[in-house]
């Protein structure tokens, strides 16, 4: 319905009743409604907690990163070892072969290293140094089935060669594989040799080690520590030496004279 006033038609205000459950509002705002409550009842809802997903961890990644953090500690660390242990004297590494007699601290004075005619006596067997006979006995890798003369090992040790002896009747398979260890290198020699008291025995000048198997891996390190390195006679040779074996000692005009 519309009214006529001076300036026109006018429209009435429209009545808006309250909605069912309203509350009056005495000052004239808008009606507040209550909010239901899952009973049944009116009220404030109450706040809803989020559900939490609990996200499997992923532990192949972390294996990989912890195996591949181990891998690179362990070559830093083998790469420190090597050159500390690369930086060793040969005195040092030989010094740490376990069992090894220096005879040049616990005895010098039977290392004496003068040239005699004939057979000498030894305060070891077999010898590790003394005078000995002018001759060597060739060391490029030689390797004697049968005894030879002490007083040419002995010079040979002089000039740096690793001598191995092995008690005579030692199984086959065990010289076969001392015999590999020295074959095709310069500075090295091997021989049977009676009444030794281990099965194996190995020299050079002023050292020993004594061994009772050839797959003992002290005898790789003695040869690489002490082969040339103990010479008494830098820069002698092994080759031209004497090649015949036998335990007296050849007395020959010239030190570069082979055995027949």
């Amino acid at each position: 319905m519309s009214i006529s006033t001076q300036g026109g038609p006018e429209r009435r205000p429209s009545v808006v009743k309250p909605a069912a459950g309203a509350k009056p509002n005495p000052g004239g705002g808008k009606p507040k409604t209550g909010a239901a409550r899952p009973g049944g009842g009116k009220g404030p809802r109450k706040p809803v907690t989020p559900v939490k997903v609990a996200q499997e961890r992923s532990w192949g990644p972390i294996l990989l990163f912890v195996a591949v953090g181990a891998l690179a500690v362990g070559i830093i660390g083998y790469g420190a070892f090597a050159v500390i242990k690369g930086s060793e004297s040969w005195e040092d590494r030989a010094a740490g072969i376990d069992g090894i007699i220096n005879y040049r601290e616990t005895d010098p004075g039977m290392l004496t290293a003068n040239h005699k005619s004939g057979p000498q006596t030894y305060k070891t067997t077999p010898p590790v140094g003394g005078d000995h006979n002018a001759s060597w006995q060739n060391c490029m890798g030689d390797v004697y089935d049968a005894p030879i003369a002490n007083e040419h090992a002995v010079h040979s040790m002089e000039h740096g060669a690793v001598w191995i002896t092995y008690k005579t009747g030692l199984p086959q398979d065990q010289i076969d594989k001392l015999a590999a260890k020295i074959q095709g290198n310069d500075f090295t020699l091997m021989s049977p040799i009676d009444g030794l008291t281990n099965n194996i025995s190995v020299q050079a000048w002023g050292y020993q080690l004594k061994v009772d198997s050839a797959d003992d891996e002290r005898i790789d390190t003695f040869i690489k520590a002490l082969r040339i390195n103990a010479t008494q006679e830098p820069n002698a040779g092994c080759s031209s030496g004497v090649t015949a074996t036998g335990t007296t000692p050849r007395d020959l005009s010239s030190g570069m004279q082979q055995g027949g």
